[in-house]
């Protein structure tokens, strides 16, 4: 038997979309006719709420409300301004989603900070890991790229991130992630394979923020703090832990896109600001 390829349309990566992400901008400027990202050194994507609240207790801040899918806030932090984007759920289609927001109105480097789970028996609840390239298990990047088993992230944000984590706490790993859309049918033996080719986490979102990332010019990167366990299967619990890398790792994301902004920053343009 015959089965479909996957996008249906063969290819399709490759052609002109009919709907275009500068149509949200030209929506949101309707309203606010001087909207812009672009004069921001960075945005953080992330999944959980709390991360959100524990920015905006501890930097000055104001919301961008209606800009994007989710709640966008700016916030200063150590002299640069920078966002963070959350509250609009979780998965690959919905982080695409507001990634192309973002970029639409101007934003050019993202950082995500989420929770994965383990698929290596020594990686622990609160371990926080960067992830070099993502497996392409979910349906968001074939739409954006071609045929190929990962999607990576940009090279000098990632190395960034990692020199600043590995700077602050010891607990910091870096490698393959998995993502899927699926997160109740991650089998035991996509864990056992997966686990033995050395991939370290399972996470929904990855594979399709560097995709679009890619496609769209951006720079991303991801980090992740380990919530739970794959292999020998503990449930996610409201782990301290966990919440504390997660902080740690918002922290370093924000001192990652703050750095990289000064280093691509043309002599003249603080004079701006």
């Amino acid at each position: 038997m015959n089965y479909p390829a996957f996008p249906l349309y063969p290819g399709k990566y490759a052609l002109p979309a009919v709907p275009d992400p500068s149509e949200h901008a030209a929506y949101v400027r309707l309203r606010e006719p001087a909207a812009t990202l672009a004069d921001l050194d960075g945005v953080v994507l992330t999944y959980q709420q709390h991360v959100m609240h524990y920015a905006c207790s501890r930097y000055w801040n104001r919301q961008l409300e209606g800009w994007v899918r989710g709640e966008l806030r700016v916030l200063e932090y150590r002299s640069r301004i920078l966002g963070i984007c959350g509250g609009f759920g979780l998965g690959a289609p919905v982080a695409a989603l507001v990634l192309e927001q973002l970029g639409a109105l101007g934003a050019t480097r993202v950082i995500t900070v989420g929770t994965a789970a383990s698929l290596q028996r020594e990686l622990r609840a609160g371990e926080i890991v960067v992830c070099d390239r993502a497996l392409r298990d979910e349906g968001v990047s074939h739409h954006y790229l071609g045929p190929a088993p990962y999607a990576m992230p940009s090279s000098d944000l990632t190395d960034h991130l990692a020199r600043i984590l590995r700077a602050r706490t010891t607990e910091v790993r870096r490698g393959t992630g998995w993502s899927t859309d699926a997160p109740y049918r991650e089998t035991a033996a996509e864990v056992a394979h997966y686990g033995a080719a050395d991939v370290l986490t399972a996470d929904m979102e990855a594979a399709a923020v560097f995709a679009v990332a890619e496609h769209r010019n951006i720079d991303a990167a991801a980090v992740f703090a380990v919530a739970d366990s794959l292999v020998d299967r503990r449930a996610r619990q409201n782990s301290p832990v966990t919440r504390n890398a997660l902080h740690v790792a918002l922290e370093a994301a924000l001192v990652a896109l703050g750095d990289t902004a000064r280093a691509s920053q043309r002599p003249g343009d603080e004079a701006l600001r």
